[in-house]
């Protein structure tokens, strides 16, 4: 089966300084990939080659042709100086019929909202909300990077929870990047650990025993990570309300 996405040999530099080096990820149909790493080790980098919104130093990325990618940022901040309701926020991006638009915001919890000024969200509230703007158009590959960063931990748990649920009931492929490993484990189906080089992948059980995540990121989280159980397989029912 073709790949949605495919890099070979990627290397990036910036100022003389090596950003990533000799870096290859596929991401397939139905794939749930998570890439970690420490901070500055070219995990956002890695994404924008993928999207084609950076170009590498060296390499190739092919891509599906015709392929659809919806995208939730690192950052984004509503302006609080434009008034503008979840749901014209919504409308901005693509010409949706009321149909998709319903059926969007009753599958990310944001139905209730859809008259709310978009700089009021909370920041639980704001991240359904990029969730439910990258879903438009049905997207074949859906890619975020940090989607969680700046939520508590009962939103980071909802919002990865959300996540899942819409990963097993779409046919959809997802590409995060995560700071969040204590969630990794519920998630995703597969690890790559990127410190400008990939280190390791795998299951995440499998990249929680591997010396160079260990050394990255200590015992005590290798530990951690391990006593997780991997829940890709089924649903979870918890309340997904900020």
């Amino acid at each position: 089966m073709p790949s949605l996405i495919e890099a070979k040999g990627l290397d990036v530099y910036r100022q003389g300084k090596e950003i990533l080096k000799d870096v290859s990820i596929s991401v397939n149909k139905k794939d749930f990939i998570t890439i970690i790493g420490p901070n500055g080790a070219g995990k956002s980098i890695l994404l924008e080659c993928l999207m084609g919104t950076f170009s590498p130093d060296r390499g190739e990325i092919n891509k599906k042709d015709n392929i659809s990618i919806g995208y939730i940022p690192q950052n984004f901040n509503p302006d609080n100086s434009m008034p503008i309701s979840v749901e014209r926020f919504l409308m901005l991006r693509k010409k949706i019929i009321s149909e998709e638009l319903r059926v969007i915001s009753e599958e990310t919890n944001i139905f209730s909202i859809l008259s709310k000024k978009l700089s009021n969200l909370s920041g639980g509230e704001l991240q359904r909300v990029l969730l439910a703007r990258s879903l438009l158009g049905n997207p074949e590959l859906l890619i975020l990077d940090e989607p969680a960063q700046n939520l508590d931990i009962k939103n980071q748990l909802n919002f990865y929870n959300l996540l899942n649920q819409i990963y097993l009931k779409r046919d959809i492929s997802i590409l995060m990047v995560s700071h969040d490993l204590h969630m990794v484990m519920a998630s995703t189906k597969q690890v790559i650990c990127l410190y400008h080089h990939i280190c390791c992948s795998g299951e995440p059980q499998a990249v929680a025993k591997d010396p160079e995540f260990i050394s990255l990121f200590g015992n005590d989280m290798a530990k951690m990570m391990s006593v997780y159980q991997h829940t890709h397989d089924h649903s979870h029912n918890e309340n997904l309300n900020d």
